[in-house]
């Protein structure tokens, strides 16, 4: 009987602490195909983070080849070559990557694209050297296992199948199998840092440690590649849930011939065009296909409809297992903006997938978490009112195309509205994801949701609900400019009144809505460094929102007025074209001696804030094209566009250059929607994202609106002006007890009920009216008394409230009516 030889087990773990990879990517792509739930990524044309089987779960770290001839060198991918890299096609995300080695020696050409079919990554290499070098020169395949989005504790073995090797590894329920259609001549398990393939070629050109197995640590896999039979043959990477998935999966695929893998790669991808009709009309055709196919690509298989906001972790290189989200989870502003970008392209397949996704993602109680796992899990549960309001606009759009089949969404927008009235108007998070208060985007985007969610209440015949939920959004907006608009502005001379970045008031007291007065704590600030500032110093070009969705004119003197300070305070002009800092004081970015963003940093200059630039010039009826150029020149790569770019001088020990990106998020979704809808608006001449609604009823004055105050549990208003509509709302059904003459005389009066789950009771007050209110409630559902009077003043009426509104907007009294009930 044969005497069994245990494999020989790499000593030396669990390896150095692992870490991700760059954010900044040149390639990231997909097989359109959904049955192959492979997604990739490169960066310096090498692979990087492979995600599998969906797209927020990344299971390498990265593959690479090594080459060394034995005896006078040792290359790897990333060190020694420069490289070029192109799609396949102009619309398919495989890749032509060209590597050429440093000193001109030999060049390696790979193509890679995800096998359309099954759950493989493929990679074909042809290897071109002079004979004499081809001879002597050995190459390997070098992998770095992160299963199931973690470097520690993966397992690897080298398994051998007669004279073919096969390397594997696994972790959980994943396996992960690597062979090629050339034999491993040899093969290696170890640790990373300690004994794994690169360290042991760099130290003296051959792979000495061949071990059959690492356990329980961070780990890489080395092939030796057998150039003796050819320098033309293609690597396949599989993926399964059991190690025979993960194998058969990989003989399916490499058996297959090659080039049939990559024609029908291609044809998949190329039925996209015919669903896209903007793309012929646009100036640039291929980054306009490109992006939308990008939009696409960063779609889940298995979840649809559910897209994540970049393949990519920000500053990876410098994170560990402690970093699991990156950008690959799903924010519901990002998903909206991004299948919004696909409408404006005229796909209303991928749109609707994602609404249904929503709509299941939705809490009982209308709110989203603030990102999530695909399957619907809560990464951080922070509270951002965009992000409800963002579906309902969504909603809202399908609906005006004829594009909701038969979905049913009136309950979403129910439950959205309900959350929206209910725990606005103050956002716990504004759409930076730092700061709370009254933020002039989120404020906008509320607005313009509610006034699309009254359509659908009008639809069903509950005018009650709708002109409940329009007049709620007529209280939001006439306070817009008393919220969030600074009258004593220091950053710009000659400039006192302009739009701030975010008004931080506190819930339940309204005794802090001034925007003069609030002190704002900045985030990611430098150790030691100063973090309160007064809010009105600190600027955003967010307040553009407003123009976007139709609540204020591009000609607003205040919004005009707020532009020259954003640009006197935020813009960059750069060689490709001008772009913003998110706001000033911003610590989230490169740090300025070009170090990662660790906690902190300063914050750069962000390409999609030229896209909203750019629709904003729409609006006012200016040329987008030199903001379109901007986007197009600030893309990398295949055509990827960067969370944020350099703006300090060049570094090239960082390989930073003015200009260029930075290691954060590229792609980033939301800026190549952006850029998109930039060019469907610029054909249009008119601002896709436009609510026609909110439009006339706010820019262009049409209809009659109430004057009101709104008393609520989390808003209690402290005085109101007299001849204005005084509503008290709740979240359950109320007798509102309440007096204005100090209870001399008191009325009890039933709250009216709403489809959102909101009561209401309205006290009009005369235009004389001097004495304040005083109330308290019974609550019906519980028969049970507050136990607490409240009270609101009444100032005298001021000619023309909230001035800083009524000018740039030109609001005369005669225009519009006070109507007290």
């Amino acid at each position: 009987m044969m005497k069994h030889t245990p494999p020989r087990r790499a000593p030396g773990g669990p390896g150095i602490e692992p870490r991700w990879t760059h954010g900044a990517k040149v390639a990231v792509g997909t097989a359109y195909s959904t049955s192959s739930r492979v997604w990739y990524t490169l960066d310096a044309g090498c692979v990087t983070e492979v995600y599998y089987p969906t797209l927020d779960t990344p299971q390498i770290r990265d593959l690479q080849f090594l080459f060394t001839d034995g005896e006078t060198f040792f290359h790897d991918e990333r060190r020694n070559f420069t490289s070029e890299i192109d799609c396949i096609t102009e619309a398919a995300l495989g890749f032509e990557v060209t590597k050429r080695e440093n000193e001109g020696r030999y060049t390696l050409r790979k193509t890679i694209l995800g096998d359309p079919y099954q759950n493989c990554l493929l990679i074909h290499v042809r290897v071109e050297a002079s004979r004499e070098l081809l001879s002597r020169l050995k190459m390997y395949v070098l992998c770095a296992p992160h299963l199931e989005i973690g470097g520690w504790h993966n397992n690897g073995e080298i398994l051998h199948i007669g004279d073919y090797k096969l390397l594997l590894a696994h972790k959980g329920n994943t396996w992960l199998a690597i062979g090629a259609t050339v034999p491993f001549t040899e093969a290696s398990c170890g640790y990373v840092g300690v004994n794994d393939g690169w360290t042991d070629l760099a130290d003296n050109y051959r792979l000495d440690w061949q071990y059959e197995e690492a356990l329980d640590g961070n780990i890489a896999l080395t092939g030796g590649l057998d150039l003796s039979q050819g320098a033309e043959f293609t690597v396949g990477v599989a993926f399964g849930t059991t190690q025979h998935d993960a194998r058969s999966t990989l003989g399916q695929s490499l058996n297959i011939p090659f080039e049939r893998a990559r024609e029908a790669f291609i044809h998949q991808w190329e039925q996209t065009s015919k669903r896209f009709l903007l793309a012929p009309t646009a100036n640039n055709a291929k980054l306009f296909e490109r992006s939308v196919n990008l939009l696409l690509a960063h779609e889940d298989k298995t979840y649809s409809g559910a897209m994540i906001a970049s393949l990519s972790i920000p500053w990876g290189d410098q994170k560990s297992d402690d970093e699991l989200g990156g950008y690959h989870l799903v924010w519901t502003r990002d998903l909206v903006k991004s299948v919004t970008g696909l409408l404006a392209a005229g796909d209303t397949s991928t749109p609707l997938r994602s609404l249904i996704y929503l709509a299941v993602s939705q809490g009982e109680d209308g709110g989203f978490y603030q990102n999530f796992w695909l399957d619907g899990r809560p990464y951080w549960k922070g509270v951002q009112l965009d992000e409800v309001a963002f579906p309902v606009l969504l909603v809202w759009r399908l609906w005006k195309h004829n594009a909701l089949g038969n979905f049913l969404p009136f309950e979403m927008v129910r439950r959205a509205c309900g959350f929206l009235i209910r725990e606005g108007p103050i956002t716990a998070q504004d759409r930076w994801e730092e700061a709370s208060g009254y933020s002039p985007s989120t404020l906008a985007v509320h607005i313009a949701a509610l006034i699309c969610a009254a359509e659908f209440f009008d639809d069903r015949g509950d005018h009650g609900t709708a002109e409940f939920v329009r007049e709620y959004a007529d209280f939001l907006e006439s306070h817009i400019e008393s919220w969030t608009v600074t009258t004593e502005g220091t950053l710009v001379p000659g400039i006192r009144r302009h739009y701030i970045r975010v008004n931080p008031a506190s819930a339940a007291d309204c005794a802090d809505e001034d925007p003069n007065c609030g002190t704002l704590i900045m985030a990611n600030q430098p150790p030691g460094a100063r973090y309160e500032f007064p809010a009105n110093e600190i600027v955003d070009a967010g307040f553009l929102e407003l123009v976007r969705y139709g609540i204020r004119s591009a000609n607003d003197p205040i919004i005009k007025d707020s532009l020259r300070v954003v640009d006197a305070v935020l813009k960059v002009e750069t060689p490709y074209g001008p772009a913003w800092r998110r706001y000033n004081h911003d610590g989230y970015g490169q740090r300025e001696d070009g170090s990662s963003y660790i906690g902190w940093g300063k914050g750069r200059p962000w390409p999609l804030l030229t896209g909203e630039r750019g629709h904003y010039e729409i609006a006012a009826g200016r040329d987008a094209t030199p903001y379109l150029r901007a986007l197009e020149n600030f893309s990398q790569g295949i055509g990827l566009m960067p969370e944020q770019i350099w703006d300090g001088p060049d570094l090239p020990n960082y390989c930073l250059r003015f200009g260029g990106t930075t290691d954060a998020a590229m792609p980033l979704l939301w800026a190549h929607s952006e850029y998109v809808k930039l060019h469907r608006s610029a054909a249009d001449g008119q601002v896709f994202d436009l609510v026609e609604d909110a439009y006339e009823r706010y820019v262009k004055g049409s209809g009659e609106r109430k004057t009101m105050e709104v008393w609520k549990p989390n808003r209690r208003v402290q005085t109101v002006p007299a001849g204005t509509l005084l509503r008290i709302q709740a979240n359950s059904p109320f007798l509102l007890h309440w007096t204005s003459d100090d209870w001399q005389h008191s009325k009890d009066v039933r709250s009216q009920g709403t489809a959102i789950g909101i009561e209401f009771v309205d006290i009009p007050l005369p235009k004389k009216q001097k004495n304040r209110i005083q109330f308290t409630f019974l609550w019906l559902d519980e028969d049970r008394w507050e136990g607490k009077d409240y009270a609101v003043n009444v100032r005298e009426q001021e000619v023309a409230a909230h001035t800083a509104g009524n000018s740039p907007r030109k609001r005369k009294l005669h225009r519009r009516k006070a109507i007290a009930g």
